[in-house]
């Protein structure tokens, strides 16, 4: 998909007209049944309606901008989404949208919804001409703000990778293949990789990732994504962590198959929102530094697997007490939060579809955070997720939940028992930590079994658009 800024439309150009203004509509109409027919739309307060102007279409969304900006954005978006599937069943392979007035805010909005709605994932199709969508090219007629249109491209492109990611199976993905394809990311973007392999994790004495590995016959990497414009408005660096477990069994702790194992191939959607945001930064030229480090894996059942029961010593020389090997994404993120402090970092962030406890408390419809960072970061963090609709949802960070995590024979255990998984889950993580951290668990919105609005089925790159905004407005 490619979004792009025009001076003006040609005569054959399938046109959708975004606004709240109806009075710009009649100048496009060509007959007065037209002219009836937008009168017949307009008294039954309809908002969304089509004229064939053969060879052309006519499309026309109506916005409602008496929501809060950020509802009245997020209802464009999921209208696009409508629209996305009125082009392509008409085989268009390209649109230009209009503004009815001079804001260019729904526009934008708009193209970002069109292009995120026409995602597919038909790379194992044996007809996959006949499936993939005919809409290649989305035209956005602005005479002002072009570089917002070429920055969403990029954004969105980014998004598309991220899902991709998600999407691939085990079987074409495994940690060393999802090394490689970021490292391709990072010459198409603009950003450094580096990737350690199994030597050289091992004489790092990365004791949580080396454990997840064990019982895999496919080797662990450890990647790190560094964006450094010439002059960037901060000193210390901003770093995302990203939980890469290419596939999730549960190892030991077998997960049943039925609606768990069977989309595990999900479980490194953290790894791919870290890729996804380096590559929107890196190709937008944001004057951020960022480092994403991705630590990744397998988790399986293997006869050499790690065992409930086992002490594991961690890359920060703590020791770890295993009493479930499914909750093994908090193992490899521990590794890469205690590798952040090297870095001096400003924030840093975890990403990871980290526990069934978030996914059960509020379901698809956002993110779970929570941190010491601060009031300041979070409410910047809670403002970005309204803007782009990935809303925040901030747990309590107490410190007697620490108490849940004590262990006999360790300085800390892996699970904090039945209440509270999401809460204990991150302040596990945070042992690991001697900075202003945020964690963000996208259990539920990372990848949908059906089609929700213009996120997609399958993965939805959710948290991509989040921190890109975020670092963007630091």
């Amino acid at each position: 998909m490619k979004i792009t800024a025009i001076d003006k439309t040609g005569p054959k150009d399938s046109i959708i007209l975004i606004g709240k203004s109806t009075s710009g509509i009649k100048s496009w109409l060509k007959s007065d049944q037209e002219k009836d027919y937008l009168k017949f739309c307009l008294d039954n307060k309809k908002k969304q309606f089509v004229f064939n102007q053969y060879p052309r279409w006519i499309l026309v969304h109506l916005i409602d901008d008496q929501k809060k900006p950020n509802l009245s954005l997020e209802e464009t978006r999921k209208a696009a989404k409508i629209f996305a599937d009125l082009v392509n069943d008409r085989k268009l392979s390209s649109v230009s949208i209009v503004g009815l007035e001079k804001k260019t805010n729904h526009l934008l909005a708009f193209a970002e919804g069109l292009a995120l709605s026409s995602y597919q994932f038909n790379k194992y199709l044996n007809n996959r001409a006949e499936k993939d969508n005919s809409l290649k090219s989305i035209k956005v007629l602005l005479r002002d703000n072009k570089q917002g249109v070429k920055e969403l491209d990029q954004l969105c492109k980014a998004v598309y990778k991220s899902r991709d990611l998600v999407n691939e199976p085990l079987s074409t993905l495994t940690a060393v293949k999802l090394s490689k394809e970021i490292e391709v990311m990072g010459r198409e973007a603009g950003f450094h990789v580096e990737t350690f392999h199994k030597k050289k994790i091992e004489s790092l004495k990365m004791g949580g990732l080396l454990a997840v590995n064990k019982g895999s016959i496919d080797p662990p990497t450890f990647s790190i994504l560094t964006w450094k414009p010439e002059k960037p408005k901060n000193e210390k660096p901003i770093v995302l962590v990203g939980k890469g477990v290419v596939y999730d069994t549960g190892g030991l702790s077998l997960k049943p198959t039925n609606d768990s194992m069977d989309y595990m191939k999900c479980d490194m959607a953290g790894a791919a929102t870290v890729a996804g945001a380096l590559y929107a930064l890196a190709s937008n030229k944001v004057a951020v530094h960022v480092v994403g480090i991705i630590p990744a894996t397998d988790n399986r059942p293997d006869g050499n697997a790690y065992v409930p029961g086992d002490v594991i010593r961690m890359f920060d020389n703590s020791t770890v007490e295993v009493l479930n090997t499914d909750a093994e994404g908090r193992m490899i993120l521990a590794d890469g939060l205690a590798w952040a402090e090297k870095l001096d970092p400003e924030l840093v962030f975890s990403i990871a579809t980290l526990t069934g406890a978030a996914h059960v408390a509020i379901g698809k419809y956002g993110i779970v955070s929570m941190g010491n960072a601060g009031k300041k970061e979070m409410d910047k963090l809670k403002k970005s997720g309204e803007q782009v609709f990935e809303r925040i949802a901030e747990f309590p960070f107490w410190d007697e939940y620490d108490e849940l995590l004590k262990s006999d024979i360790a300085d800390l255990k892996n699970i904090g028992g039945r209440y509270a998984g999401a809460i204990t889950a991150g302040k596990f993580l945070e042992h690991f930590t001697n900075y202003p951290y945020i964690h963000l668990d996208i259990a539920g919105p990372a990848f949908n079994k059906t089609r929700d609005s213009y996120r997609s089925k399958g993965g939805s790159g959710v948290g991509v658009r989040l921190l890109y905004d975020f670092i963007k407005n630091q």
